[in-house]
């Protein structure tokens, strides 16, 4: 059974700066694309970032580009999301998620396992 188990989030203000990880086990890790999505208060749940199998490829949403980056250690089998310059619109539960297979796709509905969520807010 895959369990995904993020850590990382917490209060920070405006401008800083906060990295979350996500441990995966339960299955080769190293062989599936993984993401991070959000969902803040009374929104739904919307794409952070995805990276391939091996890493070599990534993605962000166009409202985190240039100040969240997303990286993998298949040694470690985790996941991270370095999030830089956050802003208050960034608060929200962060979740990661194992897709269904090894490349990185934007789509919740690719992804079949999911953590617990964290929670990110960033005060003004």
């Amino acid at each position: 059974q895959v369990q995904l188990v993020e850590s990382g989030g917490g209060l920070i203000q405006a401008g800083g700066s906060l990295r979350l990880s996500c441990a995966a086990s339960g299955r080769t890790f190293s062989s599936y694309a993984m993401g991070w999505f959000r969902q803040a208060p009374g929104k739904e749940r919307e794409f952070v970032a995805a990276i391939s199998w091996s890493g070599g490829n990534t993605y962000y949403a166009d409202s985190v580009k240039g100040r969240f980056t997303i990286s993998r250690d298949n040694a470690k089998n985790t996941v991270y999301l370095q999030m830089n310059s956050l802003k208050p619109k960034d608060t929200a539960v962060y979740y990661c998620a194992q897709a269904y297979g090894g490349v990185s796709t934007t789509s919740s509905y690719n992804y079949n396992y999911w953590g617990q969520g964290t929670q990110v807010t960033v005060s003004s």
